[in-house]
């Protein structure tokens, strides 16, 4: 009898060794030796693959943007959107459209135009002086298509001088404001283009 039950716990061992060999031995997904040559194994998996994200979930933000443009650094267009609003408030204040044109989208040449033109017909003019360069926040950026959208929060310190038929005034402006600024990923120009302005808080 006692022979009988050492044959049956020997069996069980055994089968129970199996089943630990056969889970525990098994190799389970991509091990280190088989990642791709050049790509850390503890990377990413959406950074490897930007394109296909291998949770099946479409990119957004930033790492679509980049997904289409590999080049693009927010430090980058950041000081290119400060420079960017400087130039555009500037020539707004001079009424200079030539500048304007190639920098906004239509339907916001067309408000700018309209007071542009007010103030010609009123007979004033305007100089803008900024104290110092404006301070730019990416606040959202995204991808529609081929269409990057980024949202850039503007705080900016400047003078502005204004004659008129009553005489001359100077007004120290402090604003907040969110710019739209959207361009083609997939085209030749680099250049993004302003689409909407909103007043922000400060």
């Amino acid at each position: 009898m006692q022979l009988f039950e050492l044959i049956i716990f020997a069996v069980l061992a055994a089968v129970v060794l199996f089943q630990l060999y056969s889970v525990l031995g098994r190799r389970i997904g991509r091990q280190p030796e088989e990642a791709r040559p050049g790509v850390p194994a503890d990377r990413a998996p959406e950074e490897t693959s930007p394109e296909a994200p291998r949770s099946g979930v479409p990119l957004t933000g930033l790492a679509a943007v980049r997904a289409r443009d590999p080049n693009f650094e927010v430090g980058a267009f950041l000081n290119g959107a400060k420079q960017a609003y400087e130039l555009i408030v500037t020539s707004f204040a001079r009424g200079d459209r030539d500048t304007l044109r190639p920098l906004l989208a239509p339907q916001v040449m067309d408000n700018f135009e309209q007071a542009i033109t007010t103030r010609e017909t009123e007979g004033r003019t305007e100089e803008v002086q900024f104290f110092h360069p404006p301070r730019a926040d990416l606040e959202k950026v995204d991808v529609s298509g081929d269409v990057g959208r980024a949202v850039v929060r503007f705080l900016a310190e400047f003078r502005s001088r204004s004659k008129g038929p009553e005489g001359e005034a100077v007004d120290d402006r402090r604003t907040a404001e969110l710019w739209t600024f959207e361009r083609n990923l997939r085209g030749r120009d680099p250049n993004w283009t302003l689409v909407h302005v909103d007043t922000a808080e400060a």
